[in-house]
């Protein structure tokens, strides 16, 4: 994904400083609870707009829940990667997987593709809540 200049507001600094905050995956609806409890006037649909310009511009990362709810980080990494969730406390932890990303080209090719992309989520329980 090419990074896209993100421009600053006052909402977009509160959003991320929300988000510099959070320990795992948030919903915007508790990004802007969040905000609503720092004293923040910043409505729902601002939070959503400056979320996705967020993630458009890879400043933080997006998966979705079982549920099918869209969730936000903060990306703590610039290269590609994948997270493991924890499916109790939303705990997340970013990890490689060289093997996974030869497999991905290799099975492109192998069907004619190219410019392969791929998001992957590993959803299970951390050793805090096992």
């Amino acid at each position: 994904m090419t990074e896209t200049p993100v421009r600053t507001t006052r909402q977009r600094r509160a959003v991320a400083a929300v988000m510099d905050d959070l320990d795992g995956f948030a919903s915007a609806r508790e990004i802007h609870d969040a905000l609503r409890d720092r004293g923040e006037s910043v409505g729902l649909s601002t939070v959503y707009r400056n979320l996705q310009a967020l993630a458009d511009a890879d400043e933080v990362d997006q998966l979705r829940s079982d549920d099918g709810e869209t969730l936000y980080r903060r990306c703590r990494t610039d290269h590609h990667h994948h997270h493991l969730v924890c499916r109790e406390c939303g705990r997340t932890a970013e990890v490689q997987g060289p093997a996974l990303e030869r497999w991905v080209e290799q099975v492109g090719a192998e069907h004619g593709f190219g410019q392969m992309s791929h998001t992957l989520e590993i959803f299970g329980t951390c050793d805090r809540c096992g």
